[in-house]
């Protein structure tokens, strides 16, 4: 039994070193990116301080507009491919750029298993949304993480002035 548990401390440190590389890789790319934290922004009416401590941004020169349930179902497919059981996935779902054309950075939070245990429950994750004559028209989940290593999402969301929204 001592084995197994070795091993799996192992794996978590692993995985930890490889979301830390992750992450990392994906602020420096972000870091070039043409988008700025005008091009998207939050709104003061679903903040997440209990769970990411983020506080809501003045809104960017475009402005910000709920999601329409096909955008919500882009993004949950999305966000589906990085958790467990994505149908019984609840989830947050803060406004977003209105912007009329080009890739905008969305945050949000699910309430979802995780294909690692100590993820499992909220969660915050940020995709790079591509907007089509003002829809959603695809999303790629850039990073998604909870437990601990929320605070990556957190600090990624914060530098474009995003909010992932309430977690309950």
């Amino acid at each position: 039994m001592k084995i197994v548990s070795n091993q799996q401390s192992q794996c978590d440190s692993g995985f930890r070193r490889i979301l830390v590389f992750a992450a990392g890789l994906a602020l420096s790319a972000c870091a070039g990116s043409p988008l700025s934290p005008s091009s998207s922004a939050s709104s003061s009416s679903s903040t997440a301080e209990g769970l990411l401590g983020l506080h809501a941004a003045a809104g960017g020169s475009q402005g910000l507009r709920e999601l329409t349930l096909p955008e919500k179902k882009i993004i949950s497919d999305a966000v589906g491919l990085s958790i467990k059981d994505p149908a019984t996935a609840q989830f947050r779902w803060p406004q977003i750029s209105a912007a009329e054309e080009g890739s905008v950075n969305y945050c949000g939070m699910v309430n979802a298993k995780s294909p690692y245990p100590a993820y499992n429950g909220w969660q915050a994750y940020i995709v790079e949304a591509a907007v089509s004559a003002g829809k959603v028209s695809s999303a790629v989940v850039g990073l998604i993480a909870g437990g601990k290593d929320v605070e990556i999402v957190r600090k990624m969301c914060k530098k474009y002035d995003l909010d992932p929204g309430t977690a309950g």
